[in-house]
């Protein structure tokens, strides 16, 4: 099964290490205890919207960024291929209510 925690985590914890930062600095200057940022990157813990938002803010990186690699590695996981655009039909169908 695949879940949302963990493949969140696990994106949070790939840009951590790709940038030689540890936990213990992440967590200071995202201003969430070291063992909760411990367990979202272990996939234990749901982040809250906030929560995520001071960890992409203290990692550099766009919440959209992280984001669209958590949805990209769900794609690979279920076998479906994302376009980099959203297509017409769904901008006139589906997603019309949402703008």
């Amino acid at each position: 099964m695949i879940l949302l925690r963990q493949e969140l985590g696990d994106v949070l914890r790939t840009a951590r290490q790709a940038q030689g930062r540890t936990l213990r600095q992440v967590s200071a200057d995202a201003r969430v205890s070291l063992g909760y940022l411990s367990e979202i990157e272990r996939g234990q813990k749901e982040a809250s919207s906030e929560l995520l938002a001071s960890v992409t803010e203290a990692l550099g990186l766009p919440l959209s960024f992280v984001l669209r690699e958590v949805a990209d590695r769900i794609a690979v996981a279920e076998g479906v291929s994302i376009p980099d655009t959203v297509p017409d039909s769904l901008t006139e169908g589906e997603l019309a209510g949402l703008h």
